[in-house]
């Protein structure tokens, strides 16, 4: 099969479009012919080495396509052998793309749990982009940070994939939603999907000034931080609030005010990716909703998946980034 393959550890060059391995059908899994496959940051951190992935390798959590037994139409599930714990993944748990080949490339092996179908209505490309951003941000917000219709939510970063499927997620289930982001235009990005405003986060008063964006001006019932400032994102949070924490882009470590912290009474939540009871929880609410799913800034074809990353990198856009794995 046709491919884009990591030869080596570093910058986009490192992946090369040609021939992989076809992927072998065996029992207790599923192969998928993929049509598309979208783009995450935990791509370019498995692209830089961070997860030491086995060389030459290929990439990818997330994809749409067809079985290749029956021809269903389905989405892939990234989150491997999660297990039976719903509070935390299991010791076999791992993301595709991470040790086993993903889905830049024509085809993909996955566990049969990790085939889910198709909802009506998705194009390739909506399907791909919503397993691992979709799942994550569900988990987060309402499996770990417990959010409810009438809360008030702050969305950290908008313009990436997670933020802005929060930003869909939240609205329809009834929260008020703000965000921050680089521009103004990811600004009014977000509030035409649903947030009611937003502030720079290049203003270095912006935790001050979206507390005072806030109900009553007292915080906000939830933060969500997929870059890793804590620090800031607990003074925009209310006393008792909460901070739900999935991602590192700004900073890898953080200092916090411990006193501050245990008496504002502050919830801090890890969290990452989401279990197949998450993923259906996930898709319930967009069917029962109508949940407008987040936009797709831009599409490449597979022969391009190192353009698509610098790209990514770039943070010009406003969603996901989706390869079109079948080539015309």
């Amino acid at each position: 099969m046709r491919a884009s393959v990591l030869e080596g550890f570093g910058d986009a060059s490192r992946l090369v479009y040609g021939d992989f391995p076809d992927p072998e059908p065996e029992p207790g899994y599923t192969v998928v012919r993929l049509e598309a496959a979208a783009l995450n940051w935990h791509d370019v951190l498995v692209r830089q080495g961070r997860y030491g992935s086995p060389l030459p390798h290929v990439p990818g959590c997330d994809g749409a396509g067809t079985r290749v037994d029956d021809g269903l139409e389905v989405m892939v599930l990234p989150s491997l052998w999660w297990g039976t714990d719903e509070r935390a993944p299991g010791p076999r748990w791992e993301i595709l793309g991470d040790h086993r080949p993903g889905t830049y490339a024509e085809y993909v092996r996955v566990p049969d749990e990790c085939v889910v179908p198709k909802p009506a209505g998705l194009t390739w490309a909506q399907a791909a982009a919503l397993p691992l951003v979709g799942l994550t941000t569900y988990r987060a917000l309402f499996t770990r940070a417990r959010l409810q219709s009438g809360e008030s939510l702050l969305v950290l970063g908008a313009g990436g994939g997670v933020a802005t499927m929060a930003v869909t997620l939240a609205c329809a289930a009834g929260a008020a939603v703000h965000v921050t982001s680089s521009t103004s235009e990811k600004i009014d990005a977000a509030v035409r999907l649903g947030a009611a405003g937003g502030v720079s986060y290049h203003d270095p008063r912006w935790p001050a000034i979206a507390r005072a964006q806030s109900p009553d001006g007292v915080g906000f019932d939830v933060v969500l931080d997929a870059v890793g400032t804590w620090g800031p994102a607990l003074e925009a949070v209310r006393p008792g609030g909460r901070v739900v924490v999935l991602g590192s882009v700004s900073a890898e470590r953080a200092d916090l005010d411990v006193r501050r912290f245990y008496f504002g009474q502050y919830d801090l939540l890890g969290t990452t990716m989401g279990s197949p009871t998450d993923f259906v929880g996930l898709v319930d609410l967009i069917e029962r909703c109508r949940v407008v799913l987040p936009p797709v800034a831009r599409e490449f074809p597979l022969s391009e998946a190192a353009e698509a990353h610098r790209y990514l990198e770039s943070g010009a856009g406003f969603g996901k980034v989706v390869l079109r794995t079948r080539e015309t």
